[in-house]
């Protein structure tokens, strides 16, 4: 399958992962919370190959290799759209399919709501929409927010093999992952320690609690305004399902095809689950051209 390159973009601030030909159509890929342009390394030589497309995953901000945030900034997920659009114009995009997984689906999402025209069309994995916080629980969200921030960071985690740091990932993560498909995630977010080891190279301010969020009737809102042609991958064991968000969410958007597949949250970097989400997305796109 075709090879990864590593890419560097604007001016160096972030880094990625490009598969395909710089003449062929682009399209971008977001990954998730806490993992990295890596997350695609299965699914796009992929579509690369079936679609004739080149597929350049980013590490967002504080993920991967890419740059962390100044001293004393946040991480809020709006942030994130800064690294869509600073992309955009390293490459001479005005415009491109997003491909996004989970919070990376969230990014696509307030992208295309706000800025329709730079985005062609949505293929969303495991996430649509964002994590909201109710109005009335403003206050109790600001509090969290302002303890987290004002503790000290810790030393970031250190493993003695590659092993390790993936066996801390399968046991600590936020969604269920096994072993092999946690590894591509855990080896691009890996640095030598110095010491014969290795670290994180995440950014711990990652962990903190947001100071704000949206509230539930923003993010409506947000999906109410994308009229962007979409298609939604759930993973039959994700984190969408028939939870009464998900289905608000999906209700509100327009242009929206679902397809349920079998896999976890991680389906598009599952070896068993991969194959199936490329078929999926090339069977659309070639459908709807």
């Amino acid at each position: 399958m075709t090879a990864a390159t590593e890419i560097s973009l604007a001016d160096g601030r972030l880094a990625g992962l490009s598969w395909g030909h710089e003449g062929s159509p682009t399209w971008l890929a977001l990954h998730g919370w806490l993992d990295n342009a890596a997350s695609f390394s299965r699914l796009a030589p992929r579509l690369v190959e079936r679609l004739n497309i080149r597929v350049v995953a980013i590490d967002f901000s504080g993920h991967g290799k890419s740059q962390r945030h100044p001293s004393g900034a946040d991480y809020a997920i709006w942030d994130y759209t800064h690294d869509v659009l600073d992309t955009l114009k390293s490459l001479e995009l005005e415009r491109a399919p997003l491909l996004g997984h989970s919070m990376g689906a969230g990014v696509a999402c307030l992208v295309a709501a706000a800025l329709p025209e730079r985005v062609e069309r949505l293929i969303l994995i495991d996430g649509l929409g964002t994590l909201s916080t109710p109005a009335e629980k403003t206050a109790e969200q600001l509090r969290k927010g302002l303890q987290g921030h004002r503790r000290r960071s810790s030393r970031a985690p250190h493993y003695a093999d590659v092993e390790s740091a993936i066996a801390a990932r399968v046991n600590g993560g936020v969604t269920a992952v096994d072993a092999v498909t946690a590894e591509p995630l855990v080896r691009r977010n890996l640095e030598d320690d110095g010491e014969g080891g290795y670290r994180l190279r995440t950014d711990g301010r990652l962990l903190r609690p947001s100071m704000v969020r949206f509230c539930p009737e923003q993010v409506q809102a947000i999906l109410n305004a994308i009229e962007t042609p979409m298609l939604l991958i759930e993973g039959s064991s994700g984190i969408l399902g028939e939870h009464d968000r998900a289905r608000q969410a999906r209700d509100a958007v327009g242009p929206l095809e679902r397809r349920v597949l079998a896999g976890g949250h991680h389906l598009h970097l599952e070896p068993d689950a991969v194959a199936a989400v490329s078929e999926t997305i090339v069977a659309e796109i070639r459908g709807s051209g």
